[in-house]
Parts: C-alpha cells; sequence; structure tokens
C-alpha cells in the first residue's frame, strides 16, 4: 500500500536520481517492447533495501543516504530481485510484498530491478542472471496484458 508521508528529497538508487526518464530509459533499453512505463504512484522509499542494509537479530534497516520519494514497489522490488539467487526467499520476499510488486509500478520497479541485471552490463556468473531473466520474461508478459 503506497505512503501517505512525503518529502521533497528523490530518491538516489545506484547514485542515480531516480526520475520517470530514468525507469523509462533503464526498462526500454533492455525490453523496447514494454511501451508504457509510467509510474504513476510515487511514494517515500529507502532506495537501496538489500540485504547488507538489514540487521537481525533486533531488526534494524540500515544505510538510509539514498532515501527519499521513488516509484511504488522500488523498495520491495529490490529486495526481491537480490533474493532470486535463492527462489524459494525471493518467492516469500513477493509473497510478504504482493500488493506493492502486483501494483503495475511494483511490476515496473521489478522489472527495472531485472533490466539492471541482464542489461548490457550482465555479468554470466551473477546467480541472479538466469532467474532475472525468467522473471522479466513473465514481468514483460504481464505488463503488455494490462
Amino acid at each position: 500500500m503506497p505512503s501517505a508521508q512525503h518529502t521533497p528529497r528523490i530518491a538516489t538508487p545506484d547514485t542515480d536520481t531516480i526520475t520517470q526518464d530514468l525507469v523509462t530509459a533503464t526498462i526500454r533499453k533492455v525490453f523496447p517492447e514494454v511501451t508504457d512505463t509510467t509510474v504513476g504512484e510515487w511514494t517515500v522509499a529507502h532506495a537501496d533495501l538489500a540485504w547488507a542494509n538489514v540487521t537481525g537479530p533486533e531488526f534494524c534497516v540500515i544505510d538510509w543516504e539514498d532515501w527519499g520519494m521513488a516509484p511504488r514497489g522500488l523498495d520491495a522490488a529490490t529486495l526481491w530481485g537480490n533474493s532470486l539467487a535463492v527462489p524459494a526467499l525471493a518467492e516469500r520476499v513477493w509473497h510478504e510484498r504482493r500488493p506493492d510488486l502486483e501494483s503495475r509500478p511494483g511490476r515496473l520497479m521489478a522489472l527495472f530491478f531485472c533490466a539492471k541485471v541482464v542489461g548490457p552490463h550482465a555479468h554470466e556468473a551473477d546467480p541472479r542472471l538466469e532467474p532475472a531473466r525468467k522473471e522479466a520474461a513473465r514481468l514483460v508478459a504481464e505488463l503488455q496484458s494490462t
């Protein structure tokens, strides 16, 4: 569910200020068949929600320098994408964050993440590569059918 909070600060995942243009360029570079990349919903995000930034056993999220407004689903997609090498974990993240990830902007953010993994700078040794290719095909089909 989108946040009711707002800030003038814009998120900077991977140190790039996230904008509609960045989302469109990143997705279309790898998946040109996705013609509508309009995000629509923006919310406050951590913008670097990876497992390295979550502590336990006492839960804490660290490393907040990239936070700000971002497309809905960015955080969920980032955590899901970073889980792709462990299919059961990726499935669990998707299940737990389903409202965000199954929204149109959430699917776009999942594809945005996949584009970074499978795109021009893909590393064949990346254990997320094949799962990201598979998930990207699914996401492209879902986005084209809506």
